[in-house]
């Protein structure tokens, strides 16, 4: 699925950034990019949403991931609307990561 055609993706200075992105190598790289790019605050609530993503693909109720991670369960919403009915992304990741299983894909495509 292609981020073309939408407005606010469809910009060659997103493009450049994602390409910048794929240059990154290590761990220690992401860091050290992700912080000049990013505040502080901004890099946790990506980490929150990713963690997000990884409970709900456990089945985890909403309220206990918004309690064990100390967010909202707007925020735990959010990330489960963009988990099955987004462009694929958290999917694409968890699973190259084996952290997907088939079963809650298929609860994702419904």
């Amino acid at each position: 699925m292609s981020l073309k055609g939408s407005k606010k993706w469809d910009d060659p200075k997103t493009q450049e950034l994602f390409q910048a992105m794929l240059k990154l190598r290590t761990v220690d790289e992401c860091q050290r990019f992700y912080r000049d790019l990013c505040t502080e605050e901004e890099i946790v609530d990506m980490a929150d949403r990713f963690q997000v993503a990884k409970l709900l693909t456990r089945n985890m109720d909403y309220r206990d991931i918004a309690d064990k991670l100390k967010i909202s369960t707007t925020t735990v919403g959010r990330v489960a609307k963009w988990l099955w009915r987004g462009m694929g992304g958290y999917q694409l990741v968890l699973s190259r990561l084996g952290l997907l299983h088939h079963t809650v894909q298929a609860r994702g495509e419904r």
